[in-house]
């Protein structure tokens, strides 16, 4: 049966075809764009990103300082009062970088074990700090702006953290709700030379 002797209504329209398979291929594309998953912007985490953060100026200063306390080397000795972070070296010395510390209500003091290290972290805020802060995203990736920075190091089964920032000039502040905040610079010098396991003093 040739399409001459069908009615009018059921005679495919040639014209319509090439709009048709072009709908269908668009229709595809998006279809399959959707399943893979954006590029991360090489910029704003990962290696080049660490890179171009060591070039960046901080109003204090990462230094090696005589240090006197009796701690072992490779603990982390953190004063709150001088806001402060105590990398021991050993031989009377130790690394001072300039930290965030948490503001008045949200302070403390204790011990702690790193007990988890990672990498450009994404952030998901916890319950205690959505119930003060509704408006939070529940969720961001990893990233220049995460409130995490460029390192965490996660202090024992608590939610405080010894973080980066994406806000260097409240280094030396009393800001935080509990973690030590530090420039991404540092955080990621302090990062490369601490392991699991390593001794946290919080101090006032």
């Amino acid at each position: 049966m040739s399409t001459r002797s069908l009615p009018g209504r059921l005679r495919p329209n040639r014209s319509a075809l090439p709009r048709l398979a072009a709908t269908l291929a668009l229709s595809g594309a998006l279809a399959a764009a959707t399943l893979v998953p954006a590029r991360a912007n090489p910029l704003d985490s990962g290696p080049l990103a660490d890179f171009i953060n060591v070039f960046k100026t901080q109003a204090i200063p990462r230094d090696t300082v005589a240090y006197a306390g009796g701690e072992k080397p490779g603990t982390i000795v953190i004063s709150t009062s001088q806001r402060r972070l105590y990398y021991v070296l050993g031989r009377g010395e130790a690394i001072r970088y300039g930290v965030g510390v948490g503001r008045r209500g949200f302070s403390w003091s204790g011990t702690k074990t790193i007990t988890g290290k990672k990498e450009w972290p994404a952030w998901r805020p916890p319950s205690q700090m959505l119930a003060r802060r509704p408006d939070l995203p529940r969720y961001m990736a990893g990233g220049q702006d995460n409130p995490l920075g460029a390192r965490a190091m996660y202090l024992g089964s608590s939610l405080y953290r010894i973080h980066g920032s994406n806000e260097p000039e409240t280094m030396g502040a009393a800001v935080s709700s509990g973690c030590i905040r530090m420039t991404n610079k540092d955080v990621v010098d302090l990062y490369d030379r601490v392991k699991v396991g390593t001794k946290v003093v919080v101090k006032d």
